[in-house]
């Protein structure tokens, strides 16, 4: 049980976020040099996305 734990607040506090922070900023690069906002607007999505959803998850994970 707290492998499970621990397992899951690692991987939604320190791997998932960094991932999607890293796709938000290669579309919102792409989006703004390629003249597209529909890519520039995902990426600032993800990446406001991977700052809230660990505060979002966390509290359901730890219990």
């Amino acid at each position: 049980m707290a492998d499970t734990v621990v397992f899951g607040s690692l991987l939604y506090s320190h791997i998932i976020p960094p991932v999607l922070a890293f796709i938000g900023v290669i579309l919102l690069c792409s989006g703004i040099m390629d003249r597209k906002t529909n890519y520039a607007i995902a990426g600032i999505i993800l990446f406001f996305a991977a700052g809230i959803l660990p505060f979002l998850i966390l509290p359901f994970v730890l219990g």
